[in-house]
């Protein structure tokens, strides 16, 4: 099936703007430009000077793990039983009717990279999905995406303060993750030496998804907010050499320069919130701009729901207002995400051989002003705002999977 966007004012994000049509094929794109030939037997959808741009990628939230409105029933955040979670799935949490989705299409979100919360050392994997399905197996992008662990006040008190066990200090948490890395690192000899002497071995979950870190490249998300925690993240990877994505990153500004000489992304955020723990003392919107001026690779996160995903647009929108350059807003918030959690082969960019994850947007997607007037993923229209209804309307996958989503204002068959 081929649809084609015309008349639009088309953001890339990986080249310069241009006005023209993008044209989708069995759910990818299979062009863009200002001179595109439609194909006769394509559905056209007349932009009329609307701004297109790729789906918006969340780089860190937990939507579906952290039902809003469900209280304790839909909190799946933290499984904090075991300081060493890395055998826990953030897929096998995952609500899709969770109205953080819906919230997401609203805001333009089409990726979101679930992870496990901050309670644990190592809280567990990460899955990068799409927001809208009707089983979450079916809206994965890809799993594993990284595995999450959280360095700091969080686990600090979960354990210390909390259940009054290990670890109950910075230095505990530290040497909770590094025994676990170590310990890893003995299973894989070992089973390197059973597979070789062609001896049965017990399988250990943690350490095989550990060594997924340590042998297969798979990125490790730390959750670390002060200047003395990103420098024990950084300390650890040393250690053991694996590929380190700083969360968080409050204080991160204040040696943006170490960590921009290593090569360090840093998922920054969320920038909405009030400074309620002594970790977000510095916390501040213009630290996005400091960091990209370092030439550190960003990508702002809203953390949600703790801020709202369709606010994703407007945090990089205000880092804008507070030195963040406009081009390096709009590509944290897409290319530089989908790049960080290694998603950029799908998403984050109008390219031809992606997935046609695209927001029609009612002017500039960093004006606040602007709203995601018509979303589809996977070239299939999921969202459009009616302006007669003045409301945001979500197709719902499940009463309506297999049929066209028609124009705004015009009638579903």
């Amino acid at each position: 099936m081929n649809i084609a966007i015309t008349n639009a004012h088309v953001e890339p994000v990986n080249g310069e703007p241009f006005d023209g049509t993008v044209l989708i094929t069995d759910g990818r794109i299979a062009a863009a430009g200002p001179d595109i030939e439609v194909p006769a037997d394509a559905e056209v959808i007349d932009a009329a000077g609307q701004w297109l741009s790729p789906g918006l990628v969340e780089a860190h939230g937990h939507v579906g793990i952290m039902e809003e409105s469900h209280g304790w029933a839909g909190e799946d955040t933290n499984e904090g039983t075991d300081h060493n979670g890395a055998r826990f799935r953030a897929l096998d949490g995952i609500h899709p009717t969770d109205e953080g989705f819906r919230d997401a299409l609203s805001g333009g979100v089409t990726t979101i990279v679930v992870k496990p919360g901050s309670a644990n050392p190592i809280g567990g994997q990460t899955v990068a999905i799409k927001s809208w399905g009707r089983i979450v197996d079916e809206m994965v992008i890809k799993h594993p995406v990284s595995m999450k662990s959280a360095l700091g006040e969080n686990p600090k008190r979960f354990y210390g303060a909390d259940q009054k066990k290990f670890p109950r200090t910075r230095q505990g948490v530290a040497t909770a993750i590094r025994e676990a890395f170590t310990a890893a690192r003995n299973y894989g000899a070992r089973k390197a030496e059973a597979i070789r002497d062609g001896k049965a071995f017990d399988v250990d979950l943690n350490n095989e998804a550990l060594l997924l870190v340590l042998d297969e490249g798979m990125p490790w998300c730390q959750h670390c907010h002060r200047v003395d925690d990103i420098a024990t993240a950084m300390r650890l990877q040393q250690e053991f050499g694996y590929n380190l994505i700083i969360n968080h990153g409050t204080e991160a500004h204040l040696i943006a320069d170490v960590i921009a000489e290593k090569n360090l992304p840093v998922v920054i955020g969320p920038l909405f919130t009030a400074r309620t723990k002594q970790e977000l003392t510095h916390r501040s919107v213009a630290n996005p701009g400091r960091l990209v001026a370092a030439g550190v690779k960003i990508a702002i996160t809203t953390d949600a729901p703790v801020v709202p995903i369709n606010m994703l647009n407007l945090q990089a929108s205000m880092a804008v207002k507070e030195g963040l350059d406009r081009e390096a807003a709009l590509k944290s918030i897409t290319l530089w995400a989908a790049e960080i959690m290694g998603l950029a082969d799908r998403v984050g960019s109008i390219e031809v051989g992606k997935d046609a994850d695209l927001v029609l947007w009612s002017g500039d997607p960093l004006a606040a002003t602007s709203r995601a007037t018509a979303v589809w993923i996977d070239g299939r229209r999921v969202y459009h705002y009616d302006d007669s209804t003045a409301e945001g309307i979500t197709l719902d996958p499940y009463s309506t999977l297999g049929t066209t989503v028609a124009e705004p204002g015009r009638e579903r068959r």
